[in-house]
């Protein structure tokens, strides 16, 4: 099972998260946040997510692969990931802990293996059925049993994730996800289709 201590922490952020009234701006890349792409492109992009976030997975799995080809891949687009958590919580927590355990070289195709494996978890209907899923998706990143375990009770990146949570509702006014923000103007909340990415885009590099 997912640990209490895991359970109690994902609590206390939801708990901050759902205090935010108003969907709001955003900041660019903050002190831990994970990026791809060129950081001297000329349109920033920031998208706000969570692992436990069905219409993110869907964006992941389904419009993210095309844009990223076209627009991050060829340098014209810098792209920020903000981790955001909604329910169920301890999921989005327990992934973007293990994210970051496999290291910055691996974070986002743990990421992209988290949404894409995400109905998998949900169907389960248990935190075990999650663990399993989630142990498998470290193990292929080449993470022990022993190193997942602690990767899901480290205090310290328990409470990284809290101040990047905190830091989304309080300053960014962000209360939902996926959101999207180019350039400092949110484009989008929720489903997003490329053409929407690809207008916003264009109208960014005017």
């Amino acid at each position: 099972m997912l640990s209490r201590r895991l359970l109690l922490a994902a609590a206390a952020v939801a708990g901050l998260a759902l205090a935010g009234c108003s969907k709001g701006g955003a900041s660019g890349p903050a002190e831990g946040d994970m990026s791809m792409g060129d950081p001297n492109a000329p349109v920033k992009m920031v998208e706000y997510a969570s692992m436990s976030c069905s219409h993110c997975a869907q964006f992941n799995n389904e419009v993210f692969p095309a844009f990223k080809t076209k627009y991050i891949d060829t340098g014209k687009v810098h792209y920020t990931l903000k981790e955001f958590l909604t329910p169920p919580e301890q999921v989005a927590t327990a992934g973007f802990l293990l994210a970051r355990c496999a290291g910055k070289d691996k974070y986002f195709s743990v990421v992209d293996a988290i949404f894409q494996n995400q109905n998998e978890m949900f169907q389960t209907g248990d935190a075990a059925g999650v663990r399993t899923v989630l142990l498998r998706i470290a193990q292929s990143a080449g993470l022990t049993e022993e190193q997942f375990n602690a990767c899901l009770t480290n205090e310290e990146e328990i409470k990284a994730l809290d101040a990047r949570v905190t830091r989304a509702v309080r300053e960014d006014k962000i209360t939902g996800t996926p959101t999207f923000v180019i350039n400092g103007k949110q484009i989008a909340s929720g489903e997003v289709t490329l053409a929407q990415l690809e207008a916003a885009v264009a109208e960014a590099q005017k």
